[in-house]
């Protein structure tokens, strides 16, 4: 028989299961209503409406060589449109994906741009961008003529330079010298060289090899050429070189021997500059021809009322020097051609060689003098280029 205290153990550990699975069951209650709030579905957020930049973004200094630019974030772009002052669009190429958009062509100096831009996104919603661009007024523009004249077939011989004549004094000689590309084919190292501030010729190391190709491009459309000025207009040139051609005229034997290709093809007398006007030594390239030319001593300043003034109709005239030097026929020295110096500083022929050499000779094919007695033909003289020795032509370059 239990005492009482052994009777009250034995019935109160039977019902701990009990309690124990209330307990649990309390737990497992909480834990299933706060299943509901756990599961509930998260807000989606809202789709972006398409987001459209344009480069550049405004401003009255644009450089017209600078591609307008326009790029879409969370779309793709609908249409583009670039629009000058005159209502025309400017012409652009849209991106395969459809993401971005850019100007194909360069604007034009001090004009004010339209920019339309359209965009849709994946929600169907679009966004119109509109903007304005004003591009830079120059203070002035300067425009490079080129010498030989960019004309279809042209060829020339072997001396011929490339000339760049600008209407303006160019201050950044470097910047206008980076937009001149000259290639050559087959290859030949050549060089830039300044001859003033407006001109800038350029020349091979030696004469150009005959059958040369050669290829000019002058970019300098909005380039800063420095106090203001900018280039008014990208141009290009392409010509041939020929057979080399070149006149040896020496004043000690007063004959002039004729090189087709180095060889030797022809000989004949010549009277070049007397003492007080004689002939300028040196390499002399032909710039001009004329059939028939009227040749006036006061184009390089001896007028009328100067006893040296003359004036005269020459024939099978080429020039070889700014400053009245010619190779033509003139009737009046034949009888001193070959033996002594007697005009105002031409290389004097006959009429049969004046012919020939006039039929044989173009732009560009070289007359070189010796033993003149007179002063070296200066480098500003047309193309007195080669006058100069290599090392001297390059140091003319403003990026030598």
């Amino acid at each position: 028989m239990l005492c009482w205290g052994q009777r009250r153990i034995a019935r109160l550990v039977p019902r701990r299961p009990i309690y124990a699975a209330v307990v649990l069951g309390m737990v497992v209650g909480l834990g299933a209503c706060g299943a509901p709030e756990g599961t509930r579905t998260a807000t989606t957020p809202p789709i972006p409406a398409p987001t459209v930049d344009v480069t550049p973004g405004g401003g009255d200094e644009v450089n017209p060589t600078t591609p307008v630019v326009v790029s879409v974030r969370d779309g793709n772009l609908a249409s583009v449109t670039v629009t000058n002052p005159s209502g025309q669009q400017v012409q652009g190429a849209m991106a395969d994906d459809r993401l971005s958009w850019r100007t194909t062509e360069v604007l034009g100096y001090d004009r004010n741009y339209e920019i339309t831009a359209t965009a849709t996104g994946t929600g169907g919603k679009s966004t119109t961008q509109h903007s304005t661009i004003h591009t830079l007024a120059p203070k002035a523009q300067a425009y490079p003529s080129l010498i030989p004249a960019p004309k279809p077939g042209v060829d020339v011989g072997v001396g011929q330079p490339i000339v760049v004549r600008f209407d303006h004094a160019i201050k950044d000689r470097a910047a206008a010298e980076k937009g001149l590309q000259v290639t050559a084919t087959p290859d030949q190292p050549g060089s830039w060289s300044w001859i003033s501030d407006k001109e800038v010729h350029y020349r091979p190391q030696n004469y150009w090899k005959p059958g040369t190709d050669v290829s000019v491009k002058i970019n300098i459309y909005g380039v800063d050429l420095g106090n203001g000025v900018y280039g008014q207009t990208d141009r290009t040139l392409d010509f041939h070189v020929h057979d080399s051609w070149v006149a040896k005229a020496d004043g000690n034997t007063e004959q002039m021997q004729i090189f087709h290709n180095d060889q030797l093809v022809n000989t004949m007398p010549i009277s070049m500059g007397k003492d007080i006007t004689p002939t300028h030594v040196g390499t002399h390239v032909i710039s001009d021809k004329q059939q028939k030319y009227t040749m006036d001593s006061c184009t390089y300043g001896v007028c009328p009322g100067n006893p040296d003034y003359y004036r005269s109709d020459e024939f099978f005239a080429e020039r070889i020097s700014n400053d009245g030097e010619f190779v033509h026929e003139n009737p009046a020295s034949v009888s001193q051609q070959g033996n002594s110096n007697v005009s105002h500083g031409c290389i004097n022929l006959d009429q049969a060689n004046a012919a020939w050499f006039f039929q044989t000779f173009g732009l560009g094919d070289v007359v070189e003098v010796t033993n003149s007695g007179g002063p070296p033909l200066p480098v500003w003289d047309t193309y007195g280029d080669w006058s100069l020795s290599w090392d001297e032509w390059k140091a003319g370059s403003a990026l030598s």
